[in-house]
């Protein structure tokens, strides 16, 4: 379905998950032995610092309109935009990590979406897209080909590992060009800008805290994990970890996969052992086929939570559940192309540009499912596309013309 060397891509009917795996494959621990660290001390993704910066940040007052937080952004260093200025349109060289997933999908549909604006008004003359498909050789080199092709006038790039592509981004840093990291981090300061959420610390306190705060000391939490060694996973996980541990509440983890069948028969065989207070999912492609487990064996759904997906928040609001939503903020895929472009307009923009992230709370769920009504179950909400112009046959029809 997906074509690589493309920014081009007919989404219809997409959804499946497929990220690569890095440690076990799906269901290495099926069967209930955990996978995990015994305690969040233990555990080598638990860093207390980055839990303490990313807790501050939750609350912290974002910078700009709240009606657009795909502009808002924490007060810190800016970079200065003289030196990068443009008397034309630019070229933009995006060089993404893959499409292989949903929340993926969605941020690149936004992103063309805010493309075409700027080519209508005359800022960006094109954008040369190459898709690593989940492959840190093949990013590498996508790279280097920007590189040594030079007409690229700045560029976009989201990490697929961030270690193995750091060489890369500093040979891109050394053309002079503006340089947009976006999702996840590259090991060098050399970037331009550094656009992100809050972060995979912030999301797991959201979640945990959801969780804790309505459960007691020995209380027992199922942890469904999709991959170990993924930094945007095992962060979610380290910080739910810790305050579970701090509340005193019982977990077991699995190795899913994202895989429904996995899934399912981790929750049953749970189920089968006794009471489960609570389900933890690090990704919301797991809980419908989380909920759909209780009510097979005919039992009452504990807490399960989610993320933005839409596919969680219908089974959220249709079944009365106990819910709530994580979110990682998809509009960063929109944030990440408009700061290259302020650059070329001669406006200063945030090094450190980190954006709102705010999760889904019962108070809001009607909204949000208002507001994305006619979308398909893969869409994720917080893609802060409601203002352009493709707003929503784009999204929902999943199709980049």
């Amino acid at each position: 379905m997906m074509q690589r060397r493309t920014s081009r891509l007919a989404l219809v009917g997409a959804g499946v998950f497929a990220l690569a795996l890095t440690a076990c494959a799906p269901g290495a621990n099926a069967g209930g032995g955990s996978e995990s660290e015994p305690s969040a001390e233990a555990n080598p993704w638990f860093d207390q610092a980055q839990f303490d910066l990313e807790n501050e940040r939750r609350s912290a007052q974002f910078e700009g309109d709240p009606a657009k937080p795909y502009l808002q952004y924490l007060a810190g260093d800016m970079v200065a935009a003289a030196d990068y200025a443009l008397d034309r349109p630019g070229k933009v060289c995006f060089a993404n990590a893959s499409l292989s997933n949903t929340w993926r999908q969605t941020g690149w549909i936004t992103m063309n979406q805010q493309l075409q604006v700027l080519q209508e008004q005359g800022v960006v003359q094109v954008m040369e897209t190459r898709d690593a498909q989940d492959s840190d050789d093949t990013q590498v080199a996508d790279i280097d080909y920007f590189v040594n092709e030079g007409d690229c006038d700045g560029f976009i790039i989201s990490p697929y590992s961030p270690d193995a592509t750091t060489a890369a981004v500093e040979r891109a840093c050394e053309t002079g060009k503006p340089v947009i990291v976006f999702d996840r981090a590259v090991s060098t300061d050399c970037v331009t800008s550094f656009v992100h959420s809050v972060g995979g610390m912030a999301w797991g306190i959201d979640v945990g805290e959801f969780i804790a705060d309505q459960l007691e000391p020995g209380d027992k939490v199922v942890a469904l994990r999709t991959a170990a060694g993924v930094d945007v996973f095992e962060s979610r996980w380290a910080a739910s970890q810790k305050i579970f541990d701090d509340a005193g509440i019982e977990y077991v983890d699995y190795l899913t996969g994202a895989d429904p069948a996995e899934i399912k028969k981790a929750v049953t065989d749970e189920i089968a052992k006794g009471e489960i207070d609570a389900v933890w999912v690090d990704l919301g492609d797991q809980s419908v086929p989380a909920i759909e487990a209780f009510e097979d064996a005919g039992v009452d759904v504990p807490i399960v939570n989610g993320e933005d997906n839409m596919a969680y928040l219908r089974a959220w609001k249709e079944r009365d559940l106990n819910g709530f939503g994580g979110v990682y903020s998809n509009f960063q895929w929109r944030t990440a192309l408009l700061a290259l472009t302020q650059l070329w307009q001669g406006q200063d923009i945030p090094k450190d540009w980190v954006v709102p992230q705010t999760p889904i709370t019962s108070a809001e769920l009607d909204a949000v499912l208002r507001v994305n009504d006619e979308m398909p179950d893969v869409h994720s909400t917080s893609f802060g596309g409601e203002d352009l112009p493709g707003f929503p046959d784009a999204w929902r029809e999943r199709i980049i013309p």
